[in-house]
């Protein structure tokens, strides 16, 4: 079989991850059946423990684990393309997010093929380590949905404080003109409104810093899992207040102005980790420059834009 060159490796390369997403849009339509649900946990679960034994253990076989985990964990994603898309009323932003994290997860499966860099490592127990908690509680429904409605209770007590137009049920908010007219629901508190995910991405970059010291590590976590959970709180009352008030609507209050607060708060939190914690600035810094490494798709990436 004749060898590639770097041209017919790179029009590969890209045919894999789009490949991918035309295939999440066009056949894993939503909603996604409770079957298909389940029988897309297995590619996710194994694909997060490719990246996790491909973290921990330190032989050569190592960098392939990772790199099918990657390629397993886009699989993945590619799927969620619509269901990010129409589950959280037509949120152009996430659907989008994930489309790029096809391509992203399928450059780091490259990567780790082709690049000696030192936080490529480091990358596969940030996935395995939050990816591993995150799924499995958003999995097991009784762990999920009792925390949705402690955050639902809570974001509800946060808005009483300035205004008792409020009301809770379950995951169900009514305030506002809704509370007074006693009409359907302001909000729905779901799992992506727990700010589970941030605080499993904080988990997930701290915890596999191999660096840094143990009890460093569980210190800045320990400050910031109690901290990012009550800003959230304070952005869902935010978002609660404007819809009740018909002040705008879900869309823009949720997916507009509820997620800019949210990106702000997490990049100050960001840069206080990082004078904490100056090696994660490291790991980031280097992922950001793993292009810098050349390999046939930077080569011929290189020769396009020129």
């Amino acid at each position: 079989m004749p060898k590639l060159n770097d041209a017919e490796k790179t029009i590969l390369f890209f045919l894999l991850p789009t490949g991918m997403v035309i295939l999440g849009l066009y056949v894993f339509t939503f909603p996604l059946s409770g079957t298909v649900r389940y029988f897309l946990s297995v590619p996710l679960f194994l694909s997060l423990f490719f990246l996790l034994v491909g973290f921990i253990l330190n032989i050569k076989v190592s960098k392939y684990l990772r790199s099918v985990g990657w390629i397993i964990f886009a699989f993945y994603w590619s799927t969620q393309i619509n269901t990010l898309y129409y589950y959280e009323n037509g949120d152009i932003v996430n659907a989008f997010l994930c489309t790029a994290g096809v391509y992203l997860l399928i450059y780091f499966a490259y990567k780790d093929i082709t690049s000696k860099a030192e936080c490529l490592p480091w990358l596969a127990g940030v996935a395995g380590i939050s990816g591993l908690i995150y799924f499995s509680m958003d999995y097991i429904s009784v762990l999920k949905n009792s925390l949705i409605e402690v955050v639902a209770r809570h974001s509800a007590l946060i808005y009483s404080i300035f205004d008792k137009n409020i009301k809770v049920e379950g995951s169900l908010i009514w305030a506002g003109y809704d509370y007074i007219g006693n009409s359907s629901p302001t909000a729905e508190i779901i799992f992506a409104c727990t700010a589970i995910q941030s605080m499993l991405l904080f988990v997930g970059l701290i915890l596999p810093l191999r660096e840094v010291n143990i009890k460093r590590r569980l210190s800045a976590i320990a400050f910031l899992i109690p901290t990012i959970y009550f800003l959230n709180l304070i952005r869902n009352a935010s978002v609660v207040y404007l819809v009740g008030y018909r002040i705008t609507d879900m869309n823009v209050a949720h997916n507009y102005i509820g997620k800019s607060g949210s990106l702000i708060a997490l990049i100050v939190l960001v840069f206080l980790v990082f004078k904490y914690i100056p090696e994660l600035y490291d790991k980031i810094i280097c992922t950001i420059n793993l292009y810098r490494e050349e390999g046939f798709v930077e080569r011929i990436l290189k020769k396009v834009i020129r």
